[in-house]
């Protein structure tokens, strides 16, 4: 994993880092989570090759702190919430610039009895698929696009009134509204140890997108994940509210999240670039016009995607409101079927070899995912599933966009619902289980069973209005 700059090495490096610090504060992922600590204690949880132990709570309640609606493996009553080993890694320090300049890193967690890393950890996840395209001497590169509402809440969520108004995509006016927000999360992000390649409104009301800068993989889902906490602390200190939900607006285009992806050779080469010779007329042998332009194991890591997609889509659109930013499919350029395309935006996977500069910039990008990911989890199925195509050799039988053309009745569509995705991805046979284990899927489909429960209890104002008075 690529280390942030300054990151001490080992503990001497450490305890001079922190000589003038009283606290440190460490943070867990996904919905970051996390404490304060003494500066003595973290030095001494940092030696100690088993960390410090930590309330295995968070893998058994939701983000609103409500424990799941049937007793998950990690965190239960029977085991009473006992605790699960947290580990520092050093690689991830960085001060916190709004923050009192208090030093910072994340942590991942082991199984208190095994001392092995707990299959539910997202920083564990991704590390796994890292380590298993490692195996054949490849990198795991990613980078990742944000699209974010920025909101305040009134009235109890109700009627929220963006940051800017209209649909004014690329915009130079529309940020002067509010460029002291604007600036500050590129600024901040930059100061927090997370680079920055693009920072732009986006067509929807009040809707930034940034992109991140390309990186490895694991420091690419960190840096995706604490991007979400720059912004939502910097939004408090202008009374805003930042949402990364996928679909906050009805009738309108939602927030994408969306995923680049590749794998570089030991030598640091582009293992989805064609060779400089196939460039003029493409590969040959490639399985149509629209591939021609990437390398045989980028078909196959293409074709194990989409081999899997189905099985997937909850560590994809992990959220209720997730599916209703597909429901637009192509028109609001959100895909929700199992489709490809050469440059094409209305594909759920962009290939994008660009002929100035196919060594560094081939890649895929992954479109169906929102702004609502899990970056960890959705990362490390991508790699998981492309490195399966590669390893069996799939072949690449689905028929690009551009051979489509207007008849959609053999495309396969992608799940309409967190409940349908679910039901799929916890299938005795799924893809999910085969790449990512039956410990996780079993954790992680309980969580969203969970959040398919709360849903169908809950009573909407939609409901309220339609059905109250007519009925």
């Amino acid at each position: 994993m690529t280390s942030t700059a300054n990151a001490p090495k080992n503990i001497d490096e450490l305890k001079k880092l922190l000589e003038g610090d009283t606290k440190v504060k460490v943070a867990v992922d996904g919905v970051l989570r996390g404490k304060y600590m003494s500066r003595d204690k973290f030095i001494n949880a940092a030696t100690d090759s088993t960390g410090f132990g930590f309330c295995s709570v968070i893998f058994g309640w939701d983000i609103h702190d409500q424990v799941y609606s049937r007793e998950l493996l990690i965190s239960n009553k029977a085991n009473g919430y006992r605790d699960v080993l947290a580990i520092v890694d050093l690689s991830t320090y960085r001060r916190i610039p709004w923050e009192d300049n208090v030093p910072f890193f994340l942590v991942s967690f082991l199984d208190f009895d095994s001392l092995k890393p707990l299959p539910v950890c997202p920083r564990s996840v991704i590390a796994t698929a890292v380590r298993s395209a490692e195996k054949d001497g490849w990198r795991c590169i990613a980078g990742l696009e944000y699209e974010t509402a920025h909101t305040i809440a009134e009235k109890k969520f109700t009627n929220p009134t963006p940051l800017t108004p209209g649909m004014h995509g690329y915009s130079l006016l529309r940020t002067q509204l509010n460029q002291t927000y604007f600036n500050d999360i590129f600024n901040q992000s930059l100061k927090f140890g997370i680079e920055i390649e693009g920072h732009h409104t986006e067509t929807g009301p009040g809707v930034y997108e940034t992109a991140l800068a390309y990186t490895d993989a694991s420091r690419m889902a960190d840096n995706a994940t604490l991007f979400k906490f720059v912004t939502k602390s910097v939004g408090m200190a202008h009374q805003i509210i930042p949402s990364f939900m996928a679909k906050p607006w009805g009738n309108l285009p939602g927030c994408s999240g969306h995923i680049h992806v590749s794998l570089r050779t030991a030598d640091g080469k582009n293992l989805f670039a064609v060779k400089e010779s196939e460039l003029m007329n493409g590969r040959a042998g490639a399985a149509n016009s629209d591939t021609r332009f990437i390398s045989k194991e980028a078909e196959y890591f293409l074709a194990g995607v989409l081999a899997g997609l189905e099985d997937v889509m909850p560590m994809l659109v992990p959220t209720i409101n997730g599916y209703k930013r597909l429901v637009g499919g192509e028109s609001f350029w959100a895909p929700n079927a199992v489709t490809y395309g050469y440059d094409s935006r209305a594909a759920s996977v962009r290939i994008i070899s660009p002929p100035s500069c196919p060594s560094s910039g081939t890649r895929f990008e992954v479109r169906i995912t929102g702004a609502d990911i899990n970056p960890y989890f959705a990362l490390a199925t991508i790699f998981l599933l492309g490195l399966r195509g590669i390893r069996r050799k799939i072949p690449l039988t689905t028929p690009p966009m551009s051979q489509i053309g207007d008849d959609r009745s053999k495309v396969t569509k992608l799940s309409t619902s967190l409940e349908e995705a679910t039901i799929k991805m916890m299938k005795p046979t799924s893809i999910a289980r085969e790449i990512l284990g039956n410990e996780f899927v079993e954790h992680f489909g309980g969580t969203r069973e969970h959040e398919v429960k709360l849903w169908n209890e809950a009573v909407t104002n939609w409901e309220v209005e339609r059905y109250l008075e007519l009925v």
